[in-house]
C-alpha cells in the first residue's frame, strides 16, 4: 500500500455504511412520509373541500415543491461538502429534515386556519426538500469514497437501500394505524404519529453519524491541491457538462417509475378502483422488503459487469414492465397487486443499485459532491417531482391507467439513450479524478 492510497479496513467501511444507511433511512422516512400522506389525507386536511382528485392534486403540487428545493440544497450542501468536507454536511441535513417532519405533525388543518394551513405545509415541505438535496450526495460519497474500489458498487449501494427501508417504514406505521384506527380517528389525529415518531428515527441517526470519521479520499485531495477556485458548482457546469446531463438522463426512468409503484398507486387504488387505504400501503409494504435486499445484489452485480449494462436491465424493465403493472393492479387482486409492485421494485432497483457508484464516477473529487447532487437533483424536479402530479393529471384526462404507463415508458427510453451514450465507468480510480 503507497502512502497515499487510502487505508480502508473491513471494520471502517462497514461502520460508514451503517452510518450512511441509517442516515438515510431516516431522511427517506421523513420525505417518503409525507409523499404516502399527500396520496390519503392531505388533500381532505390542508386544502379546501372540492372534487376529491382536484384536492390530491393540490396535495401532490405541495409534494412536488419539495423537489424544487432539491437542487438548491444539493448546490449549497454541495458547495460546503466540497470545501469542508462530508460528515458535517450529513449531521446537517438531517437535522433538518427531522425538525420539518416533526412540525408537519404540529400543524393546524384547513378547517382551523384556512389558507394558512397549506402555506405552513409548503414551508416545510421546501425544508425537507432543501435537506434531501444534500444528503444524497453526501451519504453516496462519504461510502464510495471509503469503500474498496472493486467493491464500490456493493458498498455505495447501501445507502440507496435507506429509500425502500424508509418507504418500509413509513408504510409500515400508516398502515398499523389505518388497519388500528377509524379512518375518521386517523384523519383526525392518527397521521400525525408518523411525524412525530421521526424525532426518534433523527436522535438515532445523529448518534450514529457523528461517530464516522472524514472521507479518505477527500482529505488526500486536500491535502494534494487547493479548493476549487471559483464555486464549485460553476467548475462542474464548466467542467462536467455531459456528466450532469449523464446523470439526469439516467434518473428519469429510476425516479419516475419508483414514484408510480410507491405513491400514485395509493390514489390509483383509492380513487379509481375504489380500493381502502390498506390495499395499496400493504402491497407496497411487502414489496419495499424486498426492494430493500435487491438493491445492494445489483450492485453488487454491477461490480462484476459493469454500470451499464445493469442500469439498462432496469430501465428497459421498467419501461415494459409498467403496462404489466397496470393490468395486475386493475384486478383488484392484493396477491397480483403485490406482485405489480415487487417486480417494478426489482427492476427499479437494477437502476437504483449501481446509481451511487456510477454517478460517484463521473466527477473528479474536488466539486464531486457538487457533481453528484446537481445531476441527481436536478432530475428529481422534471422527473419525480413531477412524477405524482402528473401521473393523477393523466388518469384524470384518459381514465386509464395505462396513460400512467405510457408516461413511465417514455422515461425509459430517456434513460436507455442517457446511458448508452456514455463510456463504463467502473473501473475507474477515484482518487485520480
Amino acid at each position: 500500500m503507497t502512502a497515499t492510497e487510502p487505508v480502508r479496513t473491513k471494520t471502517s467501511i462497514v461502520r460508514v455504511v451503517g452510518a450512511s444507511l441509517v442516515g438515510t433511512t431516516v431522511e427517506w422516512y421523513d420525505f417518503f412520509l409525507y409523499g404516502v400522506a399527500a396520496s390519503v389525507v392531505f388533500g381532505d386536511l390542508f386544502f379546501p373541500k372540492g372534487e376529491e382528485l382536484t384536492g390530491t392534486l393540490l396535495s401532490f403540487a405541495t409534494f412536488a415543491v419539495g423537489f424544487f428545493a432539491r437542487p438548491i440544497g444539493g448546490v449549497v450542501f454541495g458547495h460546503f461538502g466540497d470545501r469542508l468536507g462530508r460528515k458535517q454536511l450529513l449531521v446537517l441535513s438531517l437535522l433538518m429534515m427531522g425538525i420539518a417532519t416533526f412540525a408537519i405533525g404540529l400543524l393546524p388543518t384547513y378547517a382551523q386556519v384556512g389558507a394558512l394551513a397549506p402555506i405552513l405545509l409548503t414551508v416545510l415541505r421546501l425544508i425537507q426538500g432543501f435537506a434531501l438535496g444534500g444528503e444524497w450526495g453526501g451519504a453516496v460519497l462519504i461510502v464510495s469514497e471509503h469503500g474498496d474500489p472493486a467493491r464500490r458498487g456493493f458498498w455505495a449501494s447501501w445507502p440507496q437501500a435507506g429509500a425502500p427501508a424508509g418507504q418500509l417504514i413509513a408504510n409500515g406505521v400508516l398502515a398499523g394505524l389505518a388497519a388500528f384506527q377509524s379512518d375518521a380517528a386517523f384523519n383526525s389525529w392518527g397521521w400525525r404519529i408518523p411525524f412525530l415518531l421521526s424525532a426518534v428515527l433523527v436522535l438515532v441517526g445523529l448518534w450514529v453519524r457523528l461517530r464516522i470519521e472524514e472521507s479518505p479520499v477527500f482529505q488526500e485531495a486536500r491535502a494534494k491541491e487547493a479548493p476549487a477556485e471559483k464555486l464549485p458548482i460553476l467548475e462542474v457546469l464548466t467542467r462536467y457538462p455531459r456528466e450532469v446531463l449523464t446523470a439526469m438522463g439516467a434518473r428519469m426512468a429510476e425516479n419516475v417509475s419508483y414514484y408510480i409503484f410507491t405513491i400514485v398507486i395509493a390514489t390509483y387504488a383509492k380513487e379509481h378502483l375504489g380500493m381502502g387505504k390498506s390495499f395499496a400501503l400493504n402491497a407496497v409494504l411487502i414489496a419495499a422488503a424486498v426492494h430493500f435486499f435487491a438493491i445492494p445484489l445489483w450492485g453488487a452485480l454491477s461490480d462484476r459487469i459493469g454500470r451499464k449494462p445493469v442500469y439498462l436491465i432496469g430501465a428497459v424493465g421498467v419501461g415494459v414492465w409498467a403496462f404489466v403493472f397496470i393490468a395486475l393492479v386493475d384486478t383488484k387482486n392484493f396477491a397480483l397487486a403485490t406482485l405489480a409492485v415487487t417486480v417494478g421494485l426489482v427492476l427499479h432497483g437494477a437502476m437504483y443499485g449501481p446509481q451511487a457508484s456510477f454517478f460517484t464516477e463521473l466527477f473528479g473529487t474536488r466539486v464531486r459532491y457538487s457533481g453528484v447532487s446537481v445531476g441527481y437533483q436536478l432530475a428529481s424536479i422534471v422527473a419525480g417531482g413531477l412524477a405524482p402530479f402528473i401521473a393523477v393529471a393523466l388518469l384524470k384526462a384518459y381514465d386509464s391507467g395505462y396513460a400512467i404507463a405510457v408516461y413511465v415508458a417514455a422515461c425509459a427510453v430517456i434513460s436507455i439513450v442517457a446511458v448508452t451514450s456514455y463510456s463504463e465507468t467502473h473501473r475507474r480510480d477515484l482518487t485520480t479524478l
